[in-house]
């Protein structure tokens, strides 16, 4: 009896008025009533005429600003907030999301103002060579410059044009690189979707533990993938490079 007493006392204790439930989120009660008034919110118990929320409320509350916080729309939010009443755990949903969707590059982009790339490739800064680099997605243009989304690569562009191989001739061969890296992620996008993200098709079907697992998952194929890639790229290139050898000295 003494038990049940106090978990009444806990559970009173963390009763909110809307005011209260409000300031506990951080936000305003005009926002409170309104995320109600969208379905975002669970309806309050009601006491009498009094509204009570609960710790659920403040959790789905936090939800929504992260999701916000995120990127995520309303409407985006509201069919999320409806899979998670129809038994999903929207934090377990999020996740998945997360480990499908976060960024597989950590490049650094690098500005270069019209002085630096004019010192770094002189007359081969042409309309045409700009126009490849825009058309390949590496660059914008900028009053005072570019942006390059990769310093990584930037560097390398500077260093091969420095070694004298024209800037025309370095595009040409990234634009290839880049499709036939386009059909490598292609190929592994296609490996993991038809093996592993089939359960994706009934997600409104997903427990939470199911997400958790799927998440977990993809958490540990993401590296294995990149060190394929790398390891089928390095095996590639000593094939070519003694192949070209053999071709170039006659052995």
């Amino acid at each position: 009896m003494a038990d049940k007493e106090i978990e009444r006392e806990a559970s009173a204790a963390r009763r909110f008025r809307v005011g209260e439930l409000a300031e506990a989120a951080g936000i305003t009660v005009r926002t409170l009533r309104f995320y109600r008034e969208r379905r975002l919110l669970q309806p309050p118990r009601k006491e009498g005429r009094i509204a009570w929320y609960g710790e659920e409320h403040l959790a789905r509350l936090r939800v929504i600003a992260e999701l916000l916080e995120r990127g995520h729309a309303l409407g985006g939010i509201a069919e999320l907030i409806g899979a998670g009443e129809s038994g999903r755990d929207v934090a377990e949903l999020i996740g998945l999301q997360d480990a499908i969707t976060a960024p597989w590059s950590d490049e650094t982009p690098v500005h270069l103002d019209w002085a630096e790339l004019k010192a770094s490739f002189g007359d081969q800064l042409t309309e045409e060579n700009t126009a490849e680099s825009i058309a390949q997605g590496y660059i914008t243009v900028e009053d005072d410059g570019i942006t390059h989304i990769s310093r990584r690569l930037m560097d390398a562009t500077i260093a091969l044009v420095d070694e004298g191989v024209p800037l025309a001739a370095v595009l040409a061969a990234s634009r290839t690189a880049q499709e036939h890296a386009d059909a490598i992620a292609e190929s592994f996008i296609t490996l993991i979707a038809d093996q592993l993200l089939q359960p994706l098709d009934q997600v409104d079907r997903l427990t939470p533990a199911e997400a958790a697992r799927l998440r977990d998952q993809v958490l540990r194929i993401r590296p294995l993938a990149r060190a394929v890639a790398d390891t089928q790229f390095t095996l590639a290139m000593d094939r070519r490079v003694r192949a070209e050898y053999e071709r170039l000295s006659g052995h």
